[in-house]
């Protein structure tokens, strides 16, 4: 499995060019640790772009965090995120979800009715195609007979999109990683990390290890965070299915107001800011909480000061953390 890694980044906007995110892998690069973390891109796609990175000799821990599943059959997921593997010579999360209902609907014949079912069957079919066994399922949502062609490639670990507990619970079942975004460290505590461990043990098999992407941001004489917070959070703060994940966590977040539950994320320090030392303190506590990976999440600084302003964030943070844990 892959190795644990103490701190990676998520670059968090779909890029039009490869160049936008040399910067980010080329500060993981030369830190020699942590992952490069990209979502699901619809301009560039997401593997493309790993690909593009790896023969540019950027050949660094990747992982996707959250690919969607309506967009690819389980197969052509598996030889996507297997190519990546070996490619870059590292292992791999290929992080999978469902996608919000009205994605789905905007490319199956319905949305997903049993989303649990439908990521199970699908996580079930790629972990048998990428162990080299042939996958035979005829699912509700997913069908299958075949076989991956043998390729030898660093392993690939299966991640999964979780916000709440059921969907952990199945995560525990079948998944490597469970990967979560703007999730409290005491929800992640309190209410994640029980339901991954109940799934596991029912399954027989180690709970996944959580990576868990957490909004940063530098305060700085002259910056805004509630309006960083507000363009880096926005989109996914208008979504019902996490502020119903924040509101759970006792952070007051309404999908119709995503301003107020972006200034909400802020004031309960779900948005994490401060100095560089403050923020890395407060990522130690999701650590102590139970998350293995954080993962350095930029959006409200990129979006409102571009990728300089970022990039000067992102090292002042990694150098309070390696002063932090020595």
């Amino acid at each position: 499995m892959a190795p644990q890694h103490r701190t990676s980044i998520m670059y968090p906007i779909q890029p039009t060019n490869t160049g936008q995110i040399l910067p980010v892998a080329r500060l993981l690069q030369r830190r020699g640790s942590g992952r490069l973390w990209l979502g699901q891109s619809l301009r560039l796609d997401t593997h493309q772009l790993f690909a593009t990175l790896a023969g540019m000799g950027l050949r660094i821990p990747m992982g996707s965090g959250v690919t969607l599943a309506p967009l690819r059959h389980p197969y052509d997921a598996a030889v996507q995120a297997r190519s990546v593997a070996a490619l870059t010579g590292a292992p791999y999360v290929a992080g999978i979800g469902p996608a919000a209902p009205e994605f789905q609907e905007s490319l199956l014949p319905a949305r997903y009715a049993k989303p649990l079912t439908a990521m199970r069957e699908y996580m079930t079919s790629m972990r048998e195609l990428l162990d080299g066994k042939l996958a035979r399922h005829d699912g509700e949502y997913h069908s299958i007979d075949a076989q991956l062609i043998s390729l030898d490639a660093p392993p690939v670990e299966l991640g999964l999109g979780v916000l709440r507990p059921r969907m952990a619970r199945m995560a525990g079942a079948v998944a490597d990683v469970a990967v979560t975004w703007m999730t409290p460290a005491d929800y992640v505590a309190d209410t994640l990390v029980p339901a991954l461990a109940e799934g596991a043990a029912e399954s027989g098999r180690k709970a996944p290890r959580v990576a868990t992407v957490v909004h940063v941001a530098v305060a700085r004489p002259g910056r805004d965070i509630r309006l960083a917070a507000r363009r880096g959070a926005g989109a996914h703060l208008s979504a019902a299915h996490y502020t119903d994940m924040l509101r759970r966590a006792g952070v007051q977040a309404y999908a119709d107001d995503p301003d107020a539950g972006a200034d909400a994320l802020v004031d309960a320090g779900v948005f994490v800011s401060g100095t560089p030392d403050e923020i890395a303190a407060e990522l130690h506590r999701y650590r102590l909480n139970g998350v293995d990976e954080v993962v350095l999440n930029p959006a409200g600084v990129i979006h409102t000061e571009g990728l300089g302003a970022t990039m000067t964030d992102l090292q002042e943070i990694l150098a309070a953390e390696d002063r932090l844990h020595g």
